[in-house]
């Protein structure tokens, strides 16, 4: 009955993910195509004669959810890519440079330069991995007008 019971929970989670997933995915599609007027460039320095330059950021924190490290055990424990964890930090990846454009266009820039990102784990630590936990990225550049 619990095998059962686990099984039909996988589903509903596979489900509502999938879902959830498929809706942010269309809402990060649009913004990126407003935001695509935007020069991005991961150049170290900002181009002579453009204007003030300023610090911007983006940042984003996911969850590692039930049914993903689930997957994920299954694959660490025969070997290969783990593609729930690669889809889900695209997607954070995407989030946070959005997140970054859409801060830019708020000063009035439309060029950031020197884009970077930075990853880290929030949350469980890897003792205590059943219990969940998440990662932040961030993304900060240097925007002018």
């Amino acid at each position: 009955m619990n095998l059962i019971l686990t099984a039909i929970l996988l589903l509903v989670g596979v489900f509502f993910g999938t879902q959830a997933q498929k809706k942010h995915l269309e809402d990060l599609n649009a913004r990126e195509d407003a935001l695509s007027y935007m020069v991005v460039t991961n150049l170290k320095t900002v181009p002579a004669g453009l204007g003030q330059p300023m610090l911007v950021t983006g940042s984003v924190v996911i969850a590692f959810d039930f049914f993903r490290r689930f997957v994920a055990r299954i694959i660490m424990f025969v070997g290969g890519n783990i593609s729930v964890y690669e889809t889900m930090l695209e997607r954070a990846r995407r989030e946070a440079l959005v997140r970054l454009l859409e801060q830019a266009q708020t000063v009035g820039a439309t060029q950031v330069h020197n884009i970077r990102f930075e990853f880290s784990r929030v949350g469980a630590s890897s003792s205590q991995a059943n219990i969940g936990g998440g990662a932040e990225l961030l993304a900060y550049g240097t925007a002018v007008r």
